[in-house]
Order: structure tokens, then C-alpha cells, then sequence
């Protein structure tokens, strides 16, 4: 079996919870997660402060195939960044997986790749949803995308991007030695 890869993609702001949660749950599983700044740098200065080394920068993985991309959110900030929307893009046109969380999923709706899809977002910011269909979950997936609500949300979002990349005994697992299940009712 071939190795399941993951680009994760952060920026000056992001939400560490999210990044870190779901990098943390992705490997857990055996996913290839490589972090990618998409700042001057590969330090990174979450929005609470906490700093973070990225594996490698946005000009790096340029041409590299990935089965997933995944977008924390914190910010719109990814939306400034044209690299990551056509990247957005051309993974969905390959009808490869996409996954944003919080505010990240208006990077999805700038790319044009959530209409007539259901998705969610940070509440509040349904504006940046561009064509999508209102979702009701915490966690939305519509075809080859995944959308969640918020920090509080994430490791329900990991353990359902892990399912999707390595399968439901995988998931389970993962839930398990990480107490999740026991969240679940």
C-alpha cells in the first residue's frame, strides 16, 4: 500500500488547535502530514501566540501530489493567497480531497469549489461560503470536501478526515487511544 499523503497548510493566525489537533490524529493513523507555511518563513505565530516550525514552505511542495489538503483556520488570511486558491483548485478539478476548518473554508468558497455543496463554517462567516449549501453538522463532507465548524470541533474533523484516508478500523482505532469515543454519545 502506497503511503497516504497530507499537505497542511498555515499562516500567520491560524488556529493552533486545529493544526495541531488534527496534524497530531492524521499521524496517529500513519498519514504523511507535511506542514507547509505559507508565510516569509517557516515560523509561524499562531493566534494565541504559540509558535510553530512548518516542514517545509508553500514553494516546496509546488508539483508534489498529495491525496489531501487541509486548511486550519484563524484567519481569511489564506484567501490573500493566490498559490493556495489555484492549488485549492487543481486539486478539486483532480477531484482529490479537500479539508478546511473555522474560517479556513472561505479559501474553498474563494476558489469556487463549494457550490451546490454542502458545507459548514466558523459561525458568523457564512458570507465567504461562496454558491454552498448550508450544512448542519459539525462536520460536513459533500463529495470530496470537508468542511468543520470551529476549534472546539476539531478532533471530530481529523478523526473523519482519517476515516476518509485509511478507513473506519483506522479511525476507530485512533478515537479509541485518544478517548474520543468516550465524547461521542
Amino acid at each position: 500500500m502506497t503511503q497516504v499523503k497530507v499537505a497542511l497548510f498555515m499562516i500567520d493566525d491560524f488556529e493552533e488547535t486545529e493544526a495541531v489537533c488534527t496534524v497530531d490524529i492524521l499521524r496517529r493513523a500513519g498519514v504523511e502530514v507535511t506542514t507547509v507555511s505559507l508565510g516569509s518563513g517557516r515560523r509561524l505565530l499562531g493566534r494565541s501566540g504559540i509558535c510553530v516550525e512548518a516542514d517545509a514552505m508553500f514553494d516546496d511542495i509546488v508539483g508534489n501530489e498529495y491525496d489531501m489538503l487541509v486548511i486550519p483556520g484563524g484567519t481569511v488570511a489564506y484567501t490573500e493567497h493566490s498559490g493556495l486558491v489555484d492549488l485549492v483548485r487543481r486539486q478539486n478539478d483532480q477531484g482529490l480531497k479537500l479539508a478546511a476548518i473555522c474560517a479556513a473554508p472561505a479559501v474553498l468558497g474563494t476558489a469556487g469549489v463549494l457550490r451546490d455543496r454542502r458545507a459548514v463554517i466558523y459561525p458568523g462567516m457564512e458570507k465567504w461560503l461562496d454558491g454552498a449549501l448550508p450544512g448542519s453538522g459539525i462536520v460536513e463532507t459533500d463529495g470530496n470536501i470537508t468542511t468543520s465548524k470551529g476549534p472546539g470541533t476539531a478532533v471530530y474533523f481529523a478523526l473523519s478526515l482519517v476515516e476518509q484516508l485509511m478507513g473506519k478500523a483506522s479511525a476507530d482505532k485512533v478515537s479509541e487511544g485518544f478517548l474520543a469515543q468516550k465524547l461521542i454519545t
